[in-house]
């Protein structure tokens, strides 16, 4: 593996970074505080090209390899994680696709995520089956006509009140069945515009296929806030066969390629966090003077600015490791994928958390930034694979 950068891949990063200096972080602490959906952001991200990184080149023109997809996640969580999660979902929705679709099919579906920046959604985790997929009661069965039709019910779903697109992992016949199906539902095409997060009403999608899509009202999040999420709700969706990705008996093996591939980019918004906390925190200390020097210049103070560097450190570097092995291909991906999302949101809290405990009172204030990283860093731990989950997957390896 080779640590430096390509041409293109330097050019990628150059891009981010401008992007996110110019358009994100001076205006952060005031779109958190207005709880505005910043899709005017997202709208500049894809024109910039830094949006729907898993498209294929056979659909988007060119192709973006996932070291530097890894790149620019990590580039804009270090402006903000939340509108990180929500570009990093169109991938999480659409890579199924690109990896298990029809040359028909990524047309379809992926095709329209090129002409214009639409949001998507990847609807897994329901009221009563979160880490434990096996759980999972969303169904699609025959109805009398001999078509699927798809019920159930998807909580915690990023971009759900503004999606043209919905990713369904899902039952086949019955809810005790071993078999789970990936299926696709294109909702509707429009962009949605700026709107309030915490105001937006529940909103009723019927299908002109048959059946409606009802998300909820959008959570109010301790974090992350700047990312929409809502329960979704399908009622009597009628499903072609065209809308089903692959073999509808594997979808738990797609499932898993997806969390390969998404676990890395979990683990780049971590270390955008860590590395955000490190920044701000040495800034901080840098400018502020206790007892006649700097706070950086203490010791106890210089021991923990140490301690966030090296975290963050480590954790890119697993970061950069578990990206190459997904992108191989490898058949050890997995465990590296899921060291690097363990190490980076390990790295996300402590230098959040320390970072906050080096300001002082001002980092219990919200006007600084520290406090707002503390409550992003937390979801970092839980969303695409609790801690203890990673760990068991490692240690199911190991042994």
């Amino acid at each position: 593996m080779d640590f430096n950068l390509t041409d293109e891949q330097r050019q990628y990063l150059d891009t981010v970074q401008r992007f996110v200096g110019r358009d994100i972080t001076p205006r952060i602490l005031e779109l958190e505080k207005g709880h505005l959906f910043p899709f005017d952001i997202i709208r500049k991200a894809w024109d910039l090209g830094v949006l729907n990184l898993s498209i294929p080149e056979s659909v988007k023109g060119y192709a973006i390899d996932l070291i530097s997809t890894a790149l620019i996640i990590r580039e804009l969580s270090y402006g903000d994680s939340g509108i990180a999660t929500s570009a990093m979902c169109n991938d999480l929705a659409n890579v199924v696709i690109a990896m298990h679709g029809t040359d028909a099919q990524r047309q379809a579906f992926l095709g329209p995520f090129v002409e214009r920046p639409l949001l998507a959604s990847f609807c897994l985790t329901e009221p009563n089956a979160g880490s434990d997929n096996s759980g999972m009661t969303t169904l699609i069965r025959k109805d009398k006509s001999g078509k699927y039709v798809l019920n159930g019910q998807k909580c915690f779903i990023t971009n759900a009140s503004f999606a043209s697109q919905f990713t369904v992992f899902t039952k086949v016949g019955k809810t005790s069945s071993p078999f789970i199906a990936c299926v696709v539902v294109p909702a509707f095409a429009v962009e949605p515009e700026t709107a309030e997060i915490g105001s937006q009403a529940c909103r009723e999608i019927p299908l002109p296929c048959g059946g409606r899509i009802v998300t909820g009202k959008p959570e109010d999040k301790l974090g992350q806030r700047l990312s929409n999420t809502a329960t979704v709700t399908f009622e009597d969706v009628v499903i072609e066969e065209d809308q089903i990705i692959g073999d509808r008996r594997l979808g738990f093996q797609y499932l898993t390629n997806v969390l390969d591939y998404a676990r890395p980019m979990v683990a780049a918004i971590g270390v955008g966090i860590a590395r955000r906390a490190l920044d701000v925190t040495l800034a901080y200390t840098r400018e502020r003077r206790q007892f006649g020097q700097r706070i950086c210049d203490m010791p106890v103070a210089r021991e923990m600015l140490v301690e966030m560097w090296r975290r963050t450190e480590l954790a890119e570097m697993a970061l950069m490791k578990a990206a190459f092995l997904v992108q191989e291909g490898a058949p050890d991906r997995g465990v590296y994928a899921s060291l690097a999302k363990n190490l980076a949101a390990d790295a996300a809290i402590f230098c959040s958390v320390q970072g906050l405990h080096l300001h002082g009172g001002y980092g219990f204030m919200s006007e600084y930034e520290i406090s707002k990283l503390v409550r992003d860093a937390q979801i970092i731990d839980i969303y695409e694979g609790v801690r203890e989950v990673q760990n068991m997957i490692i240690g199911r390896e190991l042994a």
